[in-house]
């Protein structure tokens, strides 16, 4: 009888130097026959970084992923992926079946020889990796191999309050990107201070998370196509930062808005918007169905980010399984993972999640999975209009920014690189340094820490 165990995981590891110096390393592909259709090996598998908890979409995928798997038994190990703990099972050789991962740190992984190639295993269950969202399948990519099967895509929306709009005879097209100069001056119109005191944020540009999507916003980039070449200190990043660091100090500096923005109850009745305490933000769609269900008559309005070109546009992330190289069960593991990700499970898991929402009385607000074939389905048969125009609207520039999205590629030098550029624009926010200062030093430090990452995978590659 299929079971799924869940296990506790355990507790925090020292990592050794072994794992920290996996660096270089690189895993051999494996045959066809290693990832044959069902089981091979004896044993459970383990799958680290994924849970269900009380959600339908993981709980109807797994559900269907373990009958693919027949009697191998599924062993959750719960919780979010420890790197820390992965990194010393890898070092120790007691690694888990299978892993979800973040899709930024799959390129990472794969130049530590922590993660197998994957080529074998999309063959072998016939998976057309053109299905996968571009961007998305990018950033498991290394070096020319698929190292990681993406699932679910996070984009980013424009989200405002139309009654201030109104108020301030300004609409959400003023709000949304496509031009800085509208967004600036809405910023100026939509703001309210009292007695030193913000009661209206006009504008919260989201740093220093979101630089990224201002970066491409602007026409820029963060990293060269290939991961090996940062441009950080480009004239595009420089200026997207310093424009975003004006929005804040228009409303009298960052330490002030970020004050203002923690008060409200960002996932309750009395969120910013429910309130009217923020005019508008970019925000990731998933905030469309909290907004939905907490605060349904809160006076919304939205619309995709756009470019200062006028398209649309967002910044993707988002999970991806691997395999990890020393998997007891390759071939269970590929089972598992193409399974989790095919059309028909995702169908089947928001039919699930659709149902449920009918049944509270709350409107389905659509799915974005990773997985195109999927995301037009689910769009075509499952998501029905509510009535409501600004939710309908929602789920319409939803689906838009998922068709729109850019990612940084997979590098070897993942969370040394987004330390730089996170550090960078940190200290320009606490008046440390001015943008091009800040950024320049971005440049040395992510330059240096790719450099040496992609010179031990090249080295190792020639060896």
């Amino acid at each position: 009888m299929r079971r799924t165990a869940m296990l506790v995981a355990a507790g925090a590891l020292t990592v050794s130097g072994c794992a920290q110096g996996s660096g270089g390393g690189t895993a051999e592909p494996l045959s066809s026959d290693d990832f044959a259709e069902t089981a091979t090996a004896e044993g459970p598998l383990t799958v680290m970084g994924f849970g269900t908890a009380d959600d339908e979409i993981a709980q109807q995928r797994l559900q269907r992923a373990e009958e693919a798997l027949g009697d191998t038994e599924v062993q959750l190990i719960e919780g979010e992926l420890d790197m820390q703990q992965f990194l010393s099972s890898v070092a120790s050789g007691d690694v888990p079946g299978i892993i979800n991962a973040d899709r930024a740190q799959i390129g990472t992984l794969a130049s530590r020889g922590a993660v197998m190639p994957l080529t074998e295993c999309l063959s072998q269950r016939g998976v057309d990796t053109s299905v996968f969202v571009e961007s998305a399948l990018a950033q498991v990519t290394f070096d020319g191999q698929v190292y990681g099967i993406p699932e679910f895509n996070t984009v980013q929306l424009t989200m405002a309050n139309q009654e201030l709009l109104d108020e301030a005879g300004l609409t959400v097209e003023d709000v949304n990107g496509s031009s800085w100069e509208d967004v600036t001056a809405a910023t100026e119109q939509l703001f309210v201070e009292e007695g030193g005191r913000i009661e209206v944020i006009g504008y919260d540009s989201k740093l220093p998370e979101f630089l990224p999507l201002w970066v491409h916003a602007n026409g820029g980039s963060m990293i060269s196509d290939d991961g090996r070449t940062a441009t950080l200190d480009s004239p595009e990043v420089v200026e997207a930062l310093e424009w975003a660091v004006s929005i804040y100090d228009l409303q009298g500096g960052f330490g002030d808005v970020k004050a203002a923005r923690e008060i409200p109850d960002f996932f309750g009745d009395t969120n910013q918007f429910a309130t009217g305490v923020l005019g508008a933000m970019p925000m990731e769609q998933w905030y469309v169905n909290v907004l939905n269900e907490v605060s349904a008559d809160a006076p919304m309005a939205f619309d995709t980010v756009y470019s200062r070109q006028g398209e649309p546009i967002a910044f993707a992330n988002g999970a991806a399984w691997a395999i990890p190289v020393g998997s007891a069960n390759p071939a269970a593991a590929c089972t598992f993972a193409t399974t989790m990700v095919e059309t028909e499970s995702w169908m089947a898991a928001a039919e699930a999640r659709a149902t449920a929402r009918e049944e509270a009385g709350l409107q389905f607000t659509g799915l974005l999975t990773g997985n195109q074939e999927a995301d037009r389905q689910i769009q075509d048969e499952l998501v029905q209009p509510s009535g409501e125009e600004n939710w309908d609207h929602a789920v319409e520039v939803l689906y838009a920014a998922n068709d729109n999205t850019v990612a940084f590629p997979a590098n070897p030098a993942d969370a040394e690189f987004k330390q730089a550029w996170q550090d960078a624009v940190n200290r320009v926010l606490n008046g440390q340094q001015e943008p091009q200062e800040a950024m320049s030093q971005a440049q040395e430090e992510a330059q240096e820490a790719l450099d040496e990452r992609w010179a031990a995978w090249d080295e190792e590659q020639d060896g």
